[in-house]
């Protein structure tokens, strides 16, 4: 098996990922994945974003989902998609199901300062207010991401959100 293809890695999402049809989009494919749980992070609202950031916090937890089997290629179009503004990291994270501990990687917002920052991101209220749109830009992405001079996640995001093609706004 390539490298390409290869890898059997496991990663915990927050946000947006959680959604199925976004990951889909992405992948091609939907991943096995378990609930767990991401003990001593925080995740955030983005002034600006309907996505979502985590940073550690002691004595706080994100709830979120453990995607498993992901390979080097998937690997790198996540990475892809989560862009500058994140920074993948390796961490421990409990699964709901068993408490088993498990090392996966997840994305952290590359930014501990930022002032965007507030508040708690909510999955559900995401879902009725932005996962309509946020799949629509998902595809643009993905469409982009098959080009070669493909736009980053962010110039998507940026450009999909103020060309007044969607009903959101964003906090």
């Amino acid at each position: 098996m390539s490298m390409e293809g290869g890898g059997a890695h496991n990663v915990f999402v927050y946000g947006s990922l959680m959604a199925d049809q976004v990951v889909k989009l992405l992948l091609t494919r939907l991943p096995a994945s378990s609930p767990a749980i991401l003990p001593n992070f925080h995740r955030f609202s983005v002034k600006g974003r309907v996505y979502p950031a985590i940073l550690p916090v002691e004595n706080k937890s994100v709830s979120g989902r453990v995607l498993t089997g992901i390979t080097n290629r998937e690997l790198n179009i996540l990475d892809v998609f989560e862009d500058v503004e994140y920074v993948r990291d390796s961490v421990e994270v409990s699964l709901v199901d068993n408490t088993e501990k498990l090392q996966v990687y997840t994305y952290v917002w590359s930014d501990k300062n930022d002032k965007d920052l507030y508040g708690n991101w909510d999955f559900e209220a995401w879902k009725l207010a932005h996962m309509d749109d946020f799949i629509k830009m998902t595809a643009e992405f993905v469409e982009e991401f098959k080009e070669t001079e493909a736009k980053s996640r962010v110039e998507t995001y940026e450009s999909y959100y103020q060309s007044g093609d969607n009903n959101s706004s964003v906090a």
